[in-house]
């Protein structure tokens, strides 16, 4: 991501949120708890929607909707979800794969808030971030709540 380039960050982060739409949503069919499957089938949509809003953001800044479909690495984590799954790596696991890519899209967004951006993009971006922290937080404590 250049982060000199308004359109180069809306695409990262476009992409980041497909990639946690994507990822959410494999962790979902792999959960036991219906908590835990509620709770990441909420945060695959709201993803779904935070990738829509910035889409709609690139024609202002003079370029075309591009269609992300997630990033390779991403693809390669929620392999890697599967696979502990299919171990029985149980839901402990799966909470500390998801908080893992939690991290990467809060790394994302803080790099796209040191931007410089047009007010209104930094004012969608900075409300996402706010979301993307708060999910981690509870992944968090949630993940931590079964170590217990």
């Amino acid at each position: 991501m250049n982060q000199d380039d308004p359109v180069s960050v809306v695409e990262k982060l476009i992409e980041t949120c497909k990639d946690g739409q994507n990822g959410y949503r494999d962790a979902a069919d792999h959960v036991t708890r219906p908590d835990l499957r509620s709770f990441f089938q909420e945060q695959s949509l709201e993803r779904a929607r935070f990738a829509q809003e910035l889409e709609s953001e690139l024609p202002r800044l003079g370029k075309a909707e591009k269609k992300e479909s997630g990033s390779v690495a991403a693809a390669i984590h929620r392999a890697w979800i599967d696979t502990k799954a299919n171990l029985g790596g149980g839901d402990k696991s799966i909470l500390e794969s998801v908080e893992q890519g939690e991290d990467s899209a809060k790394d994302t967004y803080e790099k796209a808030l040191s931007s410089s951006l047009p007010s209104e993009l930094q004012a969608i971006i900075r409300r996402q971030a706010q979301s993307v922290r708060s999910a981690h937080d509870r992944i968090r404590s949630m993940r931590d709540s079964l170590a217990a």
